[in-house]
């Protein structure tokens, strides 16, 4: 008799197309949380897989904190067009001007905490049900506590200790009106899986992944990109690196490397080299030991 095997990068594809079938089967208006980086455009990857020959059935809904990477931007608008998807955009500049936020000011200022009250407010409007994200539990000791399905309150909040067990891979996304879920498909994922995934699959990410020249400033150990919304102190100098970024967010917050990887294949082996996490270089994170646990009790991603 036969016997049928899956390789690893198969079987956690497998259960990651299965846990968005599950959603799509228990949630009546899911959307995928797109940020440009590559573990939503990963997720968006899979849900294609997942529904073909149909078209992905979940829009997309990216949080727009008007300090983006042009790049990313660009990313994003092509892959909705090429993909037939609907875009839906929550704004922190709208949430600023309508009173709902209040910038930051400072050296160290960034958009990024403000959010989550726009993430919230967009759920809220288009009365999202659940939304698929791309966190992993190997990115950091908050996100390791994650289930699948990862219940929120109504009013947006997450309580590690309040979560539905899933046994057997049985998940229950039931919930009363006003709360929702965040879905998780990649759960299992390691950074390094990704990238053999991505190399393996040919998935087309943006450039600021690559190794590539860029202006950049040294704060707090990393190099964090030169632009109009870094306020520079007197002693800190623009240079021009030959660098790549691990992880995207925020272009205020996101500090690159320095890197010779211009393809798929030398990021691949730069990464099965390292052995600090691609977050270490997200300045948001380091505000405090607990900073993104905190973040996620307030409804952020």
């Amino acid at each position: 008799m036969s016997k049928y095997y899956l390789n690893y990068l198969d079987e956690l594809e497998s259960e990651a197309i299965f846990v968005l079938r599950e959603v799509w089967a228990q949630f009546e208006n899911p959307v995928i949380l797109f940020s440009g980086g590559k573990d939503s455009i990963l997720v968006t990857h899979l849900a294609k897989k997942a529904f073909f020959p149909a078209k992905i059935p979940f829009a997309l809904m990216h949080v727009d904190t008007g300090h983006n990477f042009p790049e990313t931007i660009q990313f994003r608008d092509d892959i909705v067009k090429d993909l037939g998807l609907k875009l839906l955009v929550g704004s922190v500049q709208a949430s600023i001007d309508n009173g709902r936020v209040a910038e930051e000011r400072g050296k160290n200022a960034t958009r990024n905490a403000l959010q989550t009250t726009t993430l919230l407010d967009a759920i809220e409007t288009h009365i999202i049900d659940c939304a698929i994200g791309g966190g992993r539990r190997d990115e950091e000791k908050a996100r390791a506590k994650e289930r699948f399905f990862s219940h929120r309150d109504d009013f947006g909040q997450w309580d590690p200790k309040n979560q539905r067990a899933e046994l057997w891979n049985i998940f229950n996304g039931k919930h009363f009106q006003g709360e929702h879920f965040r879905a998780f498909p990649i759960s299992n994922w390691t950074e390094m899986d990704v990238w053999n995934y991505i190399n393996r699959e040919n998935i087309a990410i943006p450039s600021l992944y690559f190794a590539h020249e860029r202006q950049v400033v040294k704060r707090d150990g990393t190099w964090i990109p030169f632009s109009e919304f870094l306020v520079l102190e007197d002693h800190e100098e623009v240079l021009t690196k030959k660098i790549r970024f691990r992880t995207l967010g925020d272009i205020t917050i996101t500090g690159g490397e320095e890197s010779e990887a211009d393809t798929l294949e030398k990021i691949t082996a730069e990464v099965s080299g390292m052995r600090n996490t691609e977050r270490g270089n997200r300045s948001d994170d380091k505000r405090s030991e607990s900073a993104m646990e905190d973040r996620k009790r307030q409804g952020y991603f």
